[in-house]
């Protein structure tokens, strides 16, 4: 488990977190949700440890983040796994090379050995071994998210960052990406965390879902409870559109 405990970020006269304390829990798909602005990529790299915050404490099982030394750094960030919002794969290698990299600065396996990893977890994201020399510039989108997912598990990870992971792809391909994460999270029962705008990820796979608002955690539930509350700051976020208004009303009668 990640706690997070009223933590607050500026960044000169802007206050950007303003004291958000909230649990992210193993085994389940942790959404943060809310508008442009709301402090949802701030609150992300605070928890990674990106930025450091002005006041506040995260804790990692136990472990406080910023009060450990280099090993204990080092040792966690081992444990992180990191899906970006544009991929970044590494034109110059191949889908074998760019997911392999890790391992070749975290890990001492053997070649066999890191070749087997490789080709576990490409075959995980459903890549198939034909596609494993081709460069990212030759695979679509959502291959190359795929491919993304499958780098940040090399490493068998304890916690899963995702940021907005759908972004740019049709709703079909960003379907797959959110049955893929919320499928390996609950099999290896790893802590993720994804920033997300999209509704249908937050309905589809927010097994536990946070709201920011102006910097602040303004709700928390289930993704079953989102349309059926009547917390102000979540209707004026999911209700803007006219057929979310239709739903709730369907919902309400």
């Amino acid at each position: 488990m990640i706690r997070v405990n009223n933590i607050r970020k500026s960044f000169g006269e802007q206050d950007v977190l303003k004291g958000i304390d909230v649990d992210l829990y193993p085994g389940k798909c942790n959404l943060i949700i809310g508008l442009s602005g709301s402090g949802k990529t701030v609150f992300l790299k605070s928890v990674l440890g990106l930025h450091n915050v002005d006041s506040g404490s995260i804790e990692y099982d136990g472990r406080m983040l910023g009060d450990l030394d280099k090993n204990e750094t080092k040792k966690l960030r081992q444990e992180m796994g990191m899906v970006f919002q544009g991929s970044a794969l590494f034109n110059s290698l191949n889908i074998e090379e760019n997911v392999g990299l890790p391992l070749n600065f975290f890990s001492d396996m053997s070649l066999k050995e890191k070749s087997e990893r490789i080709k576990f977890c490409l075959n995980k994201v459903r890549i198939s071994d034909d596609d494993f020399t081709k460069t990212p510039a030759e695979l679509s989108g959502g291959m190359q998210k795929r491919v993304a997912i499958a780098r940040a598990i090399i490493l068998n990870p304890k916690y899963l960052f995702c940021d907005e992971p759908n972004s740019g792809l049709d709703p079909e391909t960003a379907i797959v990406i959110d049955e893929l994460i919320h499928e390996i999270t609950h099999e290896f029962g790893m802590t993720t965390i994804v920033n997300t705008h999209d509704m249908n990820s937050v309905l589809e796979i927010g097994d536990h879902v946070i709201l920011l608002q102006d910097g602040k955690k303004t709700w928390e539930g289930r993704s079953e409870d989102i349309l059926t509350t009547d917390a102000k700051s979540v209707v004026d976020y999911v209700f803007r559109s006219k057929l979310f208004k239709q739903m709730r009303s369907a919902l309400k009668k």
